[in-house]
């Protein structure tokens, strides 16, 4: 570089030999840099006299207006999973400036769409998202990114249009949990699932299929239910029990089905684990309140939601392309506890 040329964030983050965000951080004096780091890029940005382009900022962070306001969808805001990444979400964008608008879709696809354009309408500088369970139809989604707003899906992506995701991985998720039941003595593992035009649905289903054939078991389309939530669980479950051949073993995809079958067996005079093995998927604080406490699937939450806004920050600072899909997933851990042997 010669001494004409201004110095970028892009320039100190690799003198330094730290990512563009932690330069931004630093520079914007956050506490989640430690002081000694804040301070040596400080420093170095003073030496080599970094001045930030405040122009095109703006111009990065809003089509009209400048804006440090991020728009955030979720289906449900009382399920431990999407509000630990909502969690996320806020530490991380408060942590670089940015405020959030936070709206749910309450699993509606016309909810979704009228929330979209309200964000669009408000003009925040992107929108992280996760899909209602019935949208099967994404021109809301194609809109968005046509008109230059920023998109990032969680959890539940998009398949039908390209754009930034972050998700946990699925697929191992549910094929080390469903491996584990096998190697603990199982042999008829009911699948309890839900829609599979969602992706999540069908990573999670094939690790279990998967599983099954990898041990030699058969993948028998009779144990497979639509299931997703405590209060079906419950209506259920006794039927499948008390059939011929009942399974021995459950995989559910997410905790609180899982517990509407524990507490369903226990009241059918079944024990858990010694009669019937449980697992779910999620590892939300209701895992550790149930007896026995469930072995679940950890998703962390909290980390996928950092990791999408920083996606999102990247695309409206320009640290990333904005026209390039950034894919992220997060690894999940299987955590055992009382409900398998």
């Amino acid at each position: 570089m010669n001494d004409h040329t201004p110095i970028t964030m892009k320039d100190i983050a690799r003198a330094m030999g730290v990512s563009v965000a932690t330069v931004s951080r630093a520079l914007k004096d956050s506490p989640r840099i430690s002081v000694e780091r804040r301070e040596a890029i400080k420093a170095y940005a003073k030496e080599h006299n970094f001045s930030p382009n405040i122009l095109a900022e703006s111009l990065r962070l809003s089509r009209v207006h400048p804006t440090r306001i991020i728009g955030v969808i979720i289906p449900q805001i009382n399920h431990f999973y999407f509000s630990s990444i909502l969690s996320g979400i806020e530490e991380e964008a408060s942590a670089r400036g940015y405020q959030l608008m936070v709206a749910k879709s309450d699993e509606r696809y016309e909810r979704e769409v009228r929330i979209c354009q309200a964000f669009y309408e408000n003009k925040v500088c992107g929108i992280i998202v996760s899909q209602a369970k019935d949208t099967v139809k994404y021109d809301h989604f194609q809109r968005l990114i046509d008109n230059g707003v920023p998109l990032v899906f969680f959890d539940r992506i998009c398949t039908g249009i390209e754009s930034s995701r972050v998700v946990v991985d699925d697929y191992m998720g549910a094929y080390t949990a469903v491996t584990h039941l096998i190697e603990t003595g199982c042999s008829r593992i009911a699948f309890y699932g839900t829609s599979m035009h969602l992706e999540i649905s069908k990573n999670r289903f094939n690790g279990y299929r998967d599983a099954l054939l990898r041990h030699h078991l058969p993948a028998d389309d009779g144990l497979v239910f639509f299931c997703d939530n405590r209060t079906d669980a419950e209506v259920i479950t006794p039927g499948i029990l008390k059939g011929p051949n009942p399974p021995d073993a459950f995989f559910a995809v997410n905790d609180d089905t899982a517990i509407g079958i524990l507490y369903t067996a226990k009241r059918l005079g079944l024990r858990v684990p010694e009669d019937i093995s449980i697992c779910g998927f999620t590892n939300g604080e209701r895992a550790i309140a149930c007896d026995p406490m469930l072995t679940t699937v950890e998703q962390r939450g909290k980390v996928v939601g950092e990791e999408a806004a920083n996606i999102l920050i990247g695309q409206v600072e320009g640290f990333l392309p904005a026209d390039k899909a950034e894919k992220r997933i997060v690894r999940t851990r299987l955590i055992v506890r009382g409900t398998t042997r």
